[in-house]
């Protein structure tokens, strides 16, 4: 059996697809299925779905609306599904002997000839491409995918590729999409489930412990003001760790050593959700990972309140409870529809530290420490939704 060319699709087809749960848009005569993007659009959904089931090549250009990336278009090619014959590509058709020149597309030699003859040759495909990899050959293939295969364990890759540190810090911030069942995978082997973790292990897993220990903590502390006060000390501590951590750990980008060991490193801790940011079983930190990088938060916790074990438990409670919160919110910002318009905007923000400028934007549950330390982003004031 012959490998599936892309359908064609009318362009009553397209235009028919533009509600939440059924996105298209095109590019020239190249549809693609942004469903999944809506509710992870830097802009906000409202954007995408104002242009469902229209042309985005100009508005994807627009310096003024925003000039997307490479990495957007990476995505978009990924999430290919079929071209549109559009109404000059249609009429060249109508008037060839034999229509099968132009349609389906691509064309054949003599199609593409008159649909040059006839001005309707732009964005129309001139090579036949694969349904199942959005490819046309194995040139196609060298120039998308110099980085790592998504379909082989991405670890080994790395670890024997030789990529400069330069070269892996373009690559890895140029986000892309994985289009198989699941996750791609990381090791390969038995270790493989362990790189992955639901949202909702971190609340089951943590909350009690944090529990046992804040009750622990107040039975040694004289009263529920001063338990409060030093459990909610921990709390607002945490959003300075969240900031620490994320710019001087996961992002030290400048610092990482030249080697396979530091980049391998890098991209275990944090590279792979830059790589891959809407895998949703790598968004939120495996228990394991938490545990050795919590250990020196509790010395520390107890060696600043070394006067008092029940005071240094209790800020390290509020700590870690706001640990949770900026996990279970960091996964809601890839992959849900937020509630509030702070939510939103920080939904926004957060998309915008992925697919605009990941040396900044370090905050996740708030921009407050990037305000402070000045790595706020920029964000550009919502554009009106033209009512239908």
């Amino acid at each position: 059996m012959p490998p599936r060319t892309f359908p064609n699709f009318t362009s009553e087809q397209v235009d028919a697809n533009k509600t939440p749960e059924c996105c298209w848009v095109t590019i020239g005569s190249e549809v693609y299925d942004v469903t999944k993007f809506v509710d992870a659009h830097p802009g906000g959904g409202d954007l995408i779905l104002e242009y469902g089931g229209k042309d985005v090549g100009a508005i994807m250009q627009n310096e003024i609306e925003h000039l997307h990336s490479e990495s957007a278009y990476d995505i978009l090619n990924a999430n290919m599904i079929g071209f549109v014959a559009a109404d000059p590509v249609l009429n060249t058709a109508v008037d060839s002997d034999p229509p099968q020149d132009v349609l389906p597309l691509p064309p054949n030699q003599a199609g593409a000839q008159e649909l040059r003859m006839n001005g309707a040759a732009d964005h129309v495909p001139t090579e036949r491409v694969y349904e199942a990899t959005s490819m046309a050959s194995e040139a196609h293939l060298r120039r998308e995918n110099g980085f790592l295969k998504l379909d082989e364990p991405l670890l080994m890759q790395l670890w024997n590729s030789g990529f400069s540190k330069d070269f892996y810090l373009e690559e890895v911030h140029r986000p892309r999409d994985y289009n198989g069942d699941g996750s791609a995978p990381l090791f390969g082997n038995f270790l493989e489930p362990l790189s992955k973790t639901a949202w909702w292990v971190i609340p089951i897993v943590w909350l009690p412990w944090v529990s046992l220990g804040s009750w622990l903590a107040y039975g040694g502390i004289p009263s529920i003001f001063q338990f409060a006060a030093y459990w909610f000390t921990g709390l607002c501590l945490w959003s300075l760790v969240e900031y620490g951590l994320h710019r001087g750990l996961f992002h030290i980008d400048k610092y990482l050593p030249d080697n396979r060991v530091g980049i391998t490193t890098h991209f275990l801790l944090h590279g792979i959700h830059h790589f891959l940011p809407m895998d949703k079983y790598r968004l939120v930190m495996p228990p394991t990972l938490f545990v050795v990088l919590a250990a020196p938060f509790w010395k520390l916790a107890h060696t600043v309140f070394y006067w008092d074990w029940y005071v240094a438990t209790a800020v390290f409670c509020g700590g870690i409870f706001g640990y949770v919160c900026y996990d279970c919110t960091h996964y809601f910002l890839h992959h849900k529809k937020m509630p509030t318009a702070y939510h939103r905007a920080l939904k926004s923000y957060h998309n915008a530290h992925h697919y605009g400028d990941s040396g900044n934007g370090f905050g996740v549950t708030s921009s407050f420490w990037d305000r402070v330390f000045g790595t706020e982003l920029p964000m550009p004031v919502p554009k009106p939704i033209k009512a239908s």
